[in-house]
């Protein structure tokens, strides 16, 4: 279908959050939509702080077939919640809400998507890897708990507050608080936090540029950095100059996505058109 052809009848999902103008949640899952034929649309409705009760009960009221979930209700919107995937119950922490047949069934996507964008994308397998992840917070969690059970040898947690990276180890059995050691022998290294995002406002940033020292990447790595935009940020680039594989964040965006059209549509997602509508908009800003 085409988005012009809206109607009474089309199926409507969204995302709930603040600020949500900036997600591209829409974009992507209506690029989908129309990938797939689908008379559905995706809206983002901007939801403050303390009002997560409010929404879900709206999801309800208005038959919404599906929400994804974004800061600052992750956590808010699960005591409204009627069940939990494991995902989301073992990480306290909820993307995706699926309303199936009035019962709202709350995942968590991003780990699967990570996974999966690793093996469509590149081809990298999770059995056997060593990683290491470097940060402790709800995206690094996600991680870990879905390469942990795609079967992961080793996961070395590299943060600056050691109390968070002992939570986040005891995630899984493969999981242990790390050190810089385990980043250079790592096979994957993932940063999982937000240093690169910005430009450095002070001294000579580094310290704001790079989540560790690039030089401890080198070829034979496969290199990620969860940030989508920049597009490449300057961590990321002295890896590719360093010789290793790397993706940006794009990957697990497009990927956690098509993990949340499949369990509201129960259709395989075209993951490509996904992609492009991502870069396309990146690629354009």
């Amino acid at each position: 279908m085409s988005l012009a052809a809206v109607s009474g009848a089309t199926t409507v999902v969204g995302v709930m959050g603040t600020p949500v103008k900036h997600s591209l949640s829409p974009r992507i899952h209506n690029a989908a939509f129309v990938e797939a034929g689908l008379d559905w649309v995706c809206v983002a409705f901007e939801t403050p702080e303390g009002h997560a009760g409010e929404a879900v009960r709206g999801i309800r009221a208005l038959g919404i077939a599906g929400m994804s979930v974004t800061m600052p209700h992750k956590q808010a919107v699960i005591r409204h919640l009627d069940e939990l995937s494991p995902d989301a119950a073992v990480l306290d922490a909820v993307n995706c809400i699926v309303n199936a047949d009035g019962k709202l069934i709350g995942l968590n996507t991003d780990g699967d998507g990570f996974v999966a964008g690793l093996s469509h994308d590149f081809g990298v397998e999770a059995q056997s890897q060593r990683c290491a992840i470097i940060g402790a917070g709800g995206a690094a969690r996600s991680v870990i708990l879905a390469l942990a059970r795609h079967g992961a040898s080793e996961i070395a947690i590299i943060n600056r507050t050691e109390s968070k990276s002992v939570a986040a180890a005891a995630l899984s059995p493969a999981a242990f608080v790390g050190s810089q050691a385990d980043i250079e022998n790592a096979d994957l290294v993932i940063n999982a936090t937000s240093i690169g995002m910005n430009k450095p406002q002070t001294g000579d940033g580094s310290e704001l540029l790079y989540p560790c020292d690039p030089a401890l990447l080198h070829e034979g790595q496969t290199v990620v950095d969860l940030i989508y935009s920049p597009i490449t940020t300057p961590w990321l680039r002295e890896a590719a100059n360093a010789g290793a594989v790397t993706s940006n964040g794009i990957s697990m965006l497009v990927h956690q996505a098509a993990v949340a059209f499949s369990a509201w549509t129960g259709q395989s997602a075209p993951v490509e058109a996904m992609s492009h509508a991502v870069t396309a908009h990146l690629g354009d800003s």
